[in-house]
Parts: structure tokens; sequence; C-alpha cells
């Protein structure tokens, strides 16, 4: 096995772990409430703790990454979210519980942007998306896994165990990390010269500070910043309303949910891959910036016409393959636009991947937020979907504006594309 293809399967297993954690305050959320007397109110601000603190801290993170390292900076985002979320077992109230979930997201923050940065210095050009496919499958398998681990452990030791579980897991992968990667790979030992030369030139050479200036300066940056921050609309949808709406919308029984609702997600996992392969097959033939834009204007433009399909359905069969198709295709542009912004950010891939990121998760929290005022103005919870689905369609034209050759590296462009091509 190829060295890069260690480094990515640490990754992959980063990305599982990092979405077990989240989604273990959800999958306990009930227990928690009961235990520690947290009305739903509170229960709200103990959610967006995280989130906010997620938004805060992203963009620092992925640039102190790209300044001391991704092996020194992932192992530090790992070790402070494990530790946090261990320290979750020992929280009392509702105050002790949300310093411990904002503080987690100071942690968790940085991971992908971080990931991001490790790609860009590890993988060839031409197999850079099929990374981020690898890496956003894993998250999708962890999504889907939480469930069916966390539950029963609850049920048999307890939620306070369930969270000092999970802080050893990271513990433990931290540890792996910092003894096994390295930031450069002609540091790596046992590496053949064949591979460094496969891998490419580090055209970073050594960690240095951001230049904010240049940087922030980049137009494509803040293009593909808003349009993830539109697309984040259509992701944040699935990922906090999409049960209640299944329940209290299209006349759902919880049980008809739990069963059908994690099918979005499985189908996500197929998707991140095939999107990965799919991105750089295509960039062989027409070239990064055509390939990427493309799957990621199309995908986007498919999911639209399918949410709105969903919102339309009353058969209960259609509207969850709808909701899976939707979910699907919607993550089958998630490799390509990280992707993009990768070759945007060049050698400072991981403050950019936290720029767009951050815009993501503020659409996000927008989004959500929008929805439970549509539906408590209206009563409607068809309405907000169907807005959804718009703004789904306003980052697919945004998408198909994208240049990501004209980013910070711009003498590298040619030879990103030359790579892709090889």
């Amino acid at each position: 096995m190829k060295k890069r293809h260690g480094v990515l399967i640490l990754l992959a297993a980063l990305s599982v772990i990092t979405f077990i954690d989240r989604m273990a305050i959800a999958v306990t959320g009930p227990t928690i409430q009961k235990d520690l007397g947290i009305t739903p109110e509170q229960w709200g601000w103990v959610l967006s703790a995280y989130v906010i603190a997620y938004a805060v801290f992203e963009v620092p993170s992925g640039a102190m990454g790209d300044k001391h390292g991704y092996r020194k900076e992932l192992t530090r985002i790992t070790i402070w979210w494990s530790f946090f979320t261990a320290i979750t077992a020992a929280c009392h109230n509702f105050w002790q519980l949300t310093v411990a979930r904002f503080l987690f997201g100071l942690g968790a923050a940085g991971a992908y942007p971080n990931m991001s940065g490790v790609l860009y210095r590890w993988m060839p050009a031409r197999e850079r998306a099929r990374g981020q496919g690898v890496i956003w499958a894993a998250s999708r398998f962890g999504g889907a896994l939480a469930p069916l681990l966390l539950v029963p452990m609850n049920v048999w030791l307890g939620w306070q165990a369930v969270f000092v579980i999970l802080g050893l897991i990271g513990f433990a992968w931290a540890f792996a990390w910092r003894r096994w990667y390295h930031d450069h790979p002609k540091d790596h030992p046992g590496i053949g010269a064949e591979e460094i030369a496969d891998i490419g030139a580090d055209e970073g050479g050594g960690h240095s500070g951001t230049p904010w200036r240049k940087l922030l300066g980049l137009p494509q940056l803040w293009l593909i910043a808003l349009a993830y921050f539109f697309y984040a609309f259509g992701s944040w949808f699935f990922f906090g309303w999409f049960p209640t709406w299944m329940v209290k919308g299209s006349g759902f029984t919880e049980a008809e949910m739990g069963l059908y609702g994690s099918l979005p997600f499985l189908l996500g996992i197929a998707s991140n891959l095939i999107g990965g392969l799919l991105c750089d097959r295509l960039a062989q033939r027409i070239g990064i910036k055509n390939a990427y834009r493309l799957i990621a204007s199309v995908c986007l433009t498919g999911t639209a016409v399918l949410l709105f399909a969903m919102s339309q359905a009353s058969d209960k069969i259609a509207i969850v393959l709808l909701a899976a198709a939707a979910f699907g295709v919607m993550d089958l542009m998630l490799p390509a636009a990280w992707a993009m912004c990768m070759s945007i950010g060049g050698r400072y891939g991981g403050t950019a991947s936290g720029v767009m990121n951050t815009a993501g998760n503020l659409g996000g929290f927008i989004g959500t937020v929008a929805i439970g005022y549509i539906i408590a103005g209206t009563g409607n919870y068809d309405l907000p979907v169907q807005g959804v689905a718009l703004m789904v369609l306003v980052a697919a034209g945004l998408f198909a504006l994208i240049d990501c050759t004209k980013g910070f590296d711009h003498k590298a462009a040619p030879e990103l594309a030359a790579a892709a091509k090889a």
C-alpha cells in the first residue's frame, strides 16, 4: 500500500470519529434532558453552542494548520475536542453542558480545513477530489453508525460512559497520528522516490504565516464561499429539520422516521465515493476548472428539482425515495466543492477551506432559524422546503461561475491542469 493511502485511511478514520462525536449529544439527548432537568428551550441553546463555536474558530484553526503544520494542528484539535467530549460526562446542569459543547465546537471546527491541507500536500492533483470523496463518505458513515453504536451504549452503560469512551477513542487517534504522520511526504519513513515524484513537488516549502491580504483578495475564494453559503441551506435542512419535517409535515410515525430517515445518509456514503472518482475522471478529459464546476452546478440543480418534488409528494414511499435522491445527488458534488476550494487556496488550502465552510455554517444557521419562523408563521411545512430548493438553485448558478485555476498559487494552475490530464 502506498504511504499516501495510509494517510488517507487515517483521515477517513478521523472523519468517522468526528461525526460520531458530533451526533453523540443528539442520540443521548432525551436521556440527558431527563437526567439534568433541561427544558426544550435550554436544549436548543446546548445544540446551538456547538454551531456558533464551530463557525467562529474554523478559519483561525485552518490558518494555524497552514502555519504550524497539520501534524501538530490535527493532534491538538483531536486532543482538544476529545477532552471536552469526555468532560461532558461530568456536567451536572445546563450551563456546564452548554460551555462544554461550545468548547467542543472550538476544537472540532478545524478538522476538515486541516484535512484538506493534508490532501493538498500528500495527494497528486489527479487524486485530490477522490480523497475528498473518501473523507466525506467516511463522515456519512459516521453519521449512520452513531445511532447503531450509541443507542445500545446509552442503554447499557449510561450517557456519561458514552462520552468517556468516545473521548478515549479520540485520544488514541491523536497518538497514532502524531507518531506516524509527517507533514512533508519526503520526510515520511519508508516512502519511495517514485511515490514522492508521483505526489509532486511541495510548492509551499516550509510552513509560514498566512498572507491574508493576498488570500482574501482572491475573487474566486469569495465566490465559492457565497456558493457554499447557499448550498448549506440544503445540507443543514437534512441535518436538522428533516426528521421533524417527516413526522409533522408528511405524516410519518416516529418509528417510520427512524427506519427511513437514515436512508439519505447511507446513500451519501456511496455518493461521495462516486463523486470523488467522477471528478478525477472527468478532470482528465476537460480539466479541473470545467469538471468541478460542471459537477457542482448540475448536481445542485438536480437537488433543487428533487427537493421541490419532495415537497409536493404525498405518498410516503415517494417521499423517502425523493429525499434519498436529493441528499445523494447533493452529496455527489461535495468532493468537487472541496477540491475546488483546495485548488483556489493552494498551499493555504486549510485557511481557504475554513473560509468556505464558515460561510456554509452561517448559511446553515440562518436557514435553520428561518425554517422555524416560516413554519411558526404559516403552519406550512412544505413552503420552507421549497425555499431551501430555491437557495440550492442559487448555489448551482454560483458554482457554475467559479474558475478554481485562478487561485493563490497561480503558477501551479497549469501544473494542476496538466496533472489532471496525465
